[in-house]
């Protein structure tokens, strides 16, 4: 049995634990290991079972628990090289590896698929992570969806998947002209109608869940997301994150 959850979602922190009976890895580690383990505990997930942390980018809320969580837990970090030396020296773990873009990596039984997507950081990648027979997609921190994305989206059995922002919200809000044009380009984020596109265009007949992701706090509302997608929950099982506490633990 697979379990999968967002142990935290959003800019303050981003953390995905997938895993089986025996083995489990995270994606990103944006919390620090006492919120980490709170989270597990309150998800009655076990962190013994915790074999490797894969980081997706430099970015503080994807990766301000690394060294903390490594030194704790006793695991290896995986970054891509560039990933690594772009990283301020407080988030880069002592026991670290690397990765390759599109090259997979495995653990114990768990297969770790890793490539580049579009955003602004030195070399951001998104995720697939294969475990028995299920696929599991994390795909935030998006700025548009290109064909190897939706390729790998196309494999998904289950997928955490940026519904960042509503398009009106963020233009007619508060943030300053440039930051509403790095969020909306193609190296910023996914909003909730891109998310939907996808999910229309590239989802093949296995996807069955869905977890709404890294939603802003200030450019949407988790129910404006759930809303916005309302026209497909006859179809698939859709979930919010958060980042206040730990997302529903689904069972594959």
């Amino acid at each position: 049995m697979t379990k999968i959850c967002a142990l935290a979602s959003g800019s303050n922190g981003n953390c995905y634990y997938i895993g089986n009976e025996n083995e489990a890895v995270l994606i990103d580690i944006g919390i620090y290991y006492k919120r980490l383990i709170e989270r597990l505990d309150d998800a009655s997930l076990d962190k013994n079972k915790i074999k490797a942390i894969f980081i997706s980018h430099e970015h503080t809320d994807h990766i301000q628990g690394a060294r903390s969580t490594s030194n704790k837990l006793g695991i290896p970090v995986f970054y891509t090289k560039k990933t690594y030396h772009k990283s301020y020296n407080k988030n880069k773990a002592q026991n670290f590896a690397f990765f390759e873009p599109g090259t997979p990596y495995e653990t114990g039984n768990i297969k770790i698929h890793s490539f580049s997507k579009q955003h602004d950081a030195i070399d951001p990648c998104s995720f697939r992570v294969e475990i028995g027979n299920k696929n599991i997609g994390i795909m935030t921190d998006i700025g548009e969806a290109d064909e190897t994305l939706q390729n790998e989206f196309s494999k998904c059995d289950a997928v955490f998947l940026e519904s960042n922002y509503d398009e009106d919200m963020l233009q007619t809000g508060l943030y300053p002209y440039h930051l509403k044009q790095r969020v909306s380009s193609s190296k910023g984020h996914l909003s909730n109608m891109q998310a939907i596109e996808l999910v229309e265009q590239f989802a093949s007949p296995q996807l069955k869940t869905i977890f709404l992701s890294h939603i802003s706090a200030v450019n949407n509302t988790r129910e404006l997301a759930l809303e916005t997608f309302s026209h497909l929950k006859n179809k698939y099982e859709i979930l919010l994150t958060s980042r206040q506490e730990i997302s529903e633990v689904v069972s594959l």
